[in-house]
């Protein structure tokens, strides 16, 4: 849809950023302002960005941080279900590796990836994602989307994006005008 649509509002919306003026936002059903805001981020939703938020220490810690207290077997699980496995492991210190501030370290489809399994990590019923292979060269789009089918399996995925190429395989797609839908 149009770049300033309201998409991402709806995103906001849906991790109780904010509250809607009128109206409710429901999942499966129940007004989500019935819902403790963290624990439906921290344990319902997986959200993950354009430009996804990494921290310059270990992958194994950047990953770990959509579960606390993750065992590594854990860990190792949510990578090799986002791809990211095999390149994390290419680099000499592996999970070890300090991605660097804001994962300078690794390149777009890497950070994707990684950022892929902290939000799977949790487990989350559902997946959302805004904007998510939009910067990504078109090599590393085909990874991240692959990653992405295989994770959406089971859960509930709230795709937001520009581009009709990117939610073609969609149960549903809804535009967004003028922040509505049209």
């Amino acid at each position: 849809s149009i770049a300033v649509s309201g998409k991402s509002t709806v995103a906001a919306l849906l991790e109780r950023f904010y509250e809607p003026t009128r109206g409710s936002v429901t999942l499966d059903g129940r007004d989500i302002a019935s819902l403790d805001p963290s624990w439906l981020r921290g344990h319902v939703i997986g959200f993950i960005s354009q430009e996804p938020v990494l921290f310059g220490t270990s992958i194994m810690e950047n990953i770990r941080f959509g579960k606390p207290g993750a065992s590594d077997e854990e860990v190792f699980a949510a990578a090799r279900a986002a791809d990211a496995d095999a390149f994390i492991r290419a680099f000499p210190a592996g999970y070890g590796t300090v991605v660097g501030e804001r994962g300078a370290a690794l390149s777009g489809g890497q950070r994707q990836r990684v950022a892929l399994a902290r939000a799977l990590l949790k487990g989350p019923a559902v997946l959302l994602l805004d904007e998510a292979t939009s910067a990504l060269d078109a090599e590393s789009e085909r990874a991240v989307q692959a990653a992405l089918e295989r994770a959406a399996r089971g859960r509930t995925v709230l795709l937001i994006a520009h581009r009709l190429s990117t939610v073609r395989d969609a149960h549903r797609i809804a535009v967004l005008a003028g922040g509505r839908v049209a």
